[in-house]
């Protein structure tokens, strides 16, 4: 019933969107994932460039793709933004989202942060950093993820649940570097080395490190920054406990995810869609995403937040982040087999 409940909500909305759409060249209709103040002043900076109105739905990503299954060719939706890889390849293998093919697009993003065949392409990319208590840890202790799996950690690990996403996704990177067999060997001893079952979100796992509960957590680079630019002096406090290590220099580089976008397969207007993501890549919106949420801008001709340019610079993962969706299943049945809840 309360699955009826809000398919027919959202009917109802679908309806909003389309009465209110008006032609092509005046509308473009958003399934977005993301919840930031920065993602709505950029819709509200397209208009006022373009004229072209931004309509917005916000939902989780599995209901957003769920959604667009439910709604077919019928979809009012013309781009889906969501976070992690994993889940735009999710959409894509559903055949939910269509190839584009666009000159600026492939010049502002590098090839890595977009799917090959013109999908999706990444808008910001995170870093999964290990957040180390100040006091506790010693940075020249650590090294790699690989390295967290060493008994020396035995009762020190903090991370979320293998349901995650940015685990699933850090999972399948290690699966791209050392084959199922390794990242099945890694995920069992890092999970014994863990200080409490998984749980809780990544702001939660700082905490929990200031707490005292572990000493190290994996988590995204973005959440320090917010944490650390929180009005709730808890978190800020929580933040300055933590320092940022970037691991993996020595070898393949951190492993980094994106928030990305990808034009609707059915998209009623799909030049607008278009139009939106080219404008999200270019300096100006690359500019306030960086400075505003701590992220890092995809296209390279935009500074990082001094933020983030204090922390230094860090090798990243080359590979392609599309290999990350490709490897999902095979991270979440490891995590299975090894008892990681």
């Amino acid at each position: 019933m309360k699955k009826l409940i809000q398919h027919i909500l959202f009917a109802g909305l679908v309806g909003t969107l389309i009465s209110c759409g008006g032609n092509s060249e005046e509308v473009v209709n958003v399934y977005t994932h993301r919840h930031y103040e920065a993602d709505q002043q950029l819709f509200d900076k397209f208009t006022e460039q373009t004229g072209i109105k931004v309509n917005v739905v916000s939902a989780s990503a599995d209901e957003l793709i769920q959604k667009l299954e439910l709604e077919g060719q019928g979809s009012p939706a013309d781009v889906l933004i969501t976070v992690d890889a994993g889940r735009l390849h999710r959409a894509q293998e559903k055949e939910l989202l269509q190839a584009t093919d666009s000159k600026v697009l492939n010049e502002n993003i590098p090839a890595k942060f977009r799917e090959p065949s013109g999908y999706w392409f990444g808008l910001t990319y995170r870093a999964r950093i290990l957040a180390y208590h100040k006091e506790r840890v010693d940075p020249a202790e650590l090294e790699s993820y690989e390295g967290l799996a060493d008994e020396k950690w035995k009762g020190r690990v903090l991370t979320r649940s293998s349901e995650n996403i940015y685990n699933q996704s850090l999972l399948a990177s290690i699966i791209a570097a050392h084959g199922e067999a390794g990242a099945q060997e890694w995920a069992a001893n890092l999970l014994a080395n863990m200080a409490r079952s998984p749980k809780g979100s990544d702001r939660d796992q700082v905490k929990a490190v200031a707490a005292g509960e572990g000493d190290v957590a994996i988590v995204n680079s973005y959440y320090i920054g917010i944490m650390l630019n929180d009005s709730n002096p808890e978190e800020v406090k929580a933040a300055e406990q933590v320092g940022i290590f970037f691991p993996n220099q020595a070898d393949r580089g951190t492993h980094i995810n994106i928030s990305g976008a990808g034009v609707t397969r059915y998209a009623p207007n799909q030049e607008n869609a278009i139009k939106l993501i080219e404008f999200l890549s270019s300096e100006e919106s690359q500019r306030l995403l960086a400075n505003i949420n701590y992220e890092y801008p995809v296209n390279p001709k935009v500074e990082k937040s001094p933020l983030l340019q204090s922390w230094g610079d860090f090798k990243s993962d080359e590979i392609n982040l599309a290999l990350l969706g490709q490897n999902n299943r095979s991270a979440v049945m490891i995590f299975d087999q090894v008892g990681w809840k």
